[in-house]
């Protein structure tokens, strides 16, 4: 006679088999999308002072989405900033934010992030589990994203999505002015994915 375990799994077999054919099954051919720089966007806000704050922004990037319906596990963002084209209110904060204390665009001309997690809560939010370089450094970040339409039912139409997260920018060497300036920065960006 079979032990009780044995004969459990020998039983289950035949429906753990089905189970592993239907999801492969389920997972469709992979939705690949290109960014639209000119319907994107991306900022970058910071307290000043303790009573207000300032808003940075990057109006040049680029990127490429990847999204697999029945695998959104298997997505992949992959986005570059241009640093050099950064963009604030003033022309004191601008040359600050260009210069070696802070993004140093000269020697780091670029800003990367790298999701490769998307974990949905429901069929337009969820968050997407990856890496930020800035200046230079890379370090995990995750975003927290809302679709404009479900993106799994949206085969070869576009699909906005904005995606917010905070990060210490002392993470990424930019210790100055910490009295005048607060460590902790609101990322936002806002992107439109056009069909590939």
């Amino acid at each position: 006679m079979r032990h009780p375990s044995a004969l459990l799994r020998w039983l289950l077999l035949p429906v753990l088999a089905l189970f592993a054919i239907g999801n492969a099954a389920s997972v469709g051919t992979p939705l690949r999308y290109g960014l639209d720089a000119s319907a994107s966007d991306v900022s970058a806000k910071v307290p000043f002072f303790g009573l207000a704050s300032k808003t940075a922004r990057f109006p040049r990037m680029e990127g490429a989405v990847t999204i697999v319906p029945g695998a959104p596990e298997r997505t992949v963002i992959d986005v570059t900033f241009d640093a050099t084209a950064i963009e604030a209110p003033d022309e004191v904060t601008l040359a600050r934010l260009r210069g070696p204390k802070f993004f140093w665009v000269e020697k780091y001309p670029t800003i990367r992030f790298v999701g490769r997690l998307l974990a949905l809560s429901s069929p337009t939010r969820g968050t997407v589990s990856g890496q930020l370089t800035a200046r230079g450094v890379t370090r995990p970040a995750t975003l927290d994203v809302t679709f404009a339409a479900d993106p799994l039912a949206q085969a070869g139409k576009p699909v906005s999505f904005t995606g917010t997260t905070t990060i210490d920018r002392r993470d990424y060497g930019m210790r100055s002015y910490q009295i005048i300036v607060g460590n902790h920065v609101d990322i936002t960006l806002k992107a439109r994915m056009v069909p590939r």
